[in-house]
């Protein structure tokens, strides 16, 4: 990795850029309101085992960060809120313990309302997430390369933020395609020292979107630029948080939570990989414990990728064997394979 050096931004209990690890977030996906809140905050204790560090709420209207403010005086994982078109939003919202505002400079406003913003977040020291992207730049600059626009309308609020002396801020520029995307953030690096909030904007549903955010974030990664991302999936929080913290894991910016090694499954097996994996997947993401999981469907590859799991299951007819470090630790029969599988882990962890 190049290791591009950030600043160092308090978000909450966390921190962004710096020497501080690689955080992975989401977007909550449905309204707030009283009688949600409850199930909400289960759904984040859920997000957070699985390694999310911080969740982004759409804050469109007064009611909405009324609701938002109720959660977050009930939560410690710090929540974000997104703000557009109407800066009183994100006075108020602020009046509560929320960790970071995020607005888009196409939409907020003039420098006095960006001021009244900044000033609200200097009094209650939360962090602004300035969000730039293609689909909202302001209208002055929507003919340039779109990549140069990015960084155009990121840097024309910048220097509005540090003329208002706000320093604790974090960008994002993020396009829908590959190629704009990686090319703003990496101009964006060369010239700032501001944490990068990256990811893919829209990128489609479950499988498209995984492979457009893998291709574009993958490279920034792995040449250090980047201090938190978003897979913007039209699918759930929990497929986001999933794709989020492999990507993190495979640019080696992250050491945590369980690596999975499978098998596809073919004519040949005697272990059912694809239905042990559906019943163990929910439980699996959210160990945080770095572990390599090998399930294994058959003798040709099971007893390889075993040596090399720090724990690992396969089978032969009806006779499953569970293995720690690459020795065989137990014979279970299959409707006693699943249980027994998960004490092994609990052992680990």
């Amino acid at each position: 990795m190049n290791g591009y050096k950030t600043k160092k931004i308090r978000v909450g209990r966390l921190f962004i850029g710096g020497d501080a690890p690689l955080a992975v977030q989401t977007m909550w996906k449905l309204p707030l309101s009283a009688t949600v809140l409850d199930d909400c905050i289960t759904e984040l204790m859920t997000l957070e085992k699985m390694g999310c560090s911080l969740v982004r709420f759409s804050v469109p209207d007064m009611e909405s960060a009324e609701f938002l403010g109720r959660l977050a005086e009930r939560v410690s994982m710090p929540l974000v809120a997104d703000i557009h078109f109407d800066w009183r939003i994100a006075v108020r919202v602020m009046d509560f313990p929320v960790s970071k505002v995020r607005i888009n400079p196409g939409n907020i406003g003039s420098r006095d309302k960006v001021a009244n913003v900044v000033k609200k977040a200097l009094d209650k020291g939360i962090a602004i997430r300035v969000g730039v992207n293609t689909g909202s730049l302001p209208r002055n600059i929507r003919d340039m390369d779109r990549a140069e626009a990015l960084v155009t309308a990121a840097e024309e609020e910048l220097s509005i933020l540090e003329s208002l002396n706000f320093k604790d801020v974090i960008f994002s520029l993020k396009a829908s395609d590959i190629e704009t995307t990686v090319k703003a953030n990496r101009i964006f690096a060369s010239r700032h020292q501001y944490p990068l909030h990256l990811g893919l904007t829209e990128a489609g549903p479950l499988i498209p979107g995984t492979v457009k955010s893998t291709a574009a974030l993958l490279p920034l990664l792995r040449d250090g630029i980047g201090d938190t991302i978003r897979v913007s999936l039209s699918d759930d929080c929990r497929k986001e948080v999933l794709v989020g913290m492999e990507i993190a894991r495979a640019s080696g910016r992250l050491n945590m939570g369980v690596n999975i090694v499978s098998c596809p499954r073919c004519s040949r097996y005697s272990f059912d990989v694809m239905s042990f994996l559906k019943k163990a997947q929910d439980y699996l993401q959210t160990v945080n414990k770095p572990l390599t999981v090998a399930i294994m469907g058959c003798v040709v590859n099971g007893p390889g990728e075993a040596a090399h799991a720090d724990i690992a299951i396969s089978g032969v007819g009806k006779t499953i064997y569970i293995y720690k470090q690459g020795k065989k630790v137990q014979e279970v029969a299959e409707d006693e394979a699943f249980e027994a599988f998960i004490n092994h882990i609990e052992s680990l962890i």
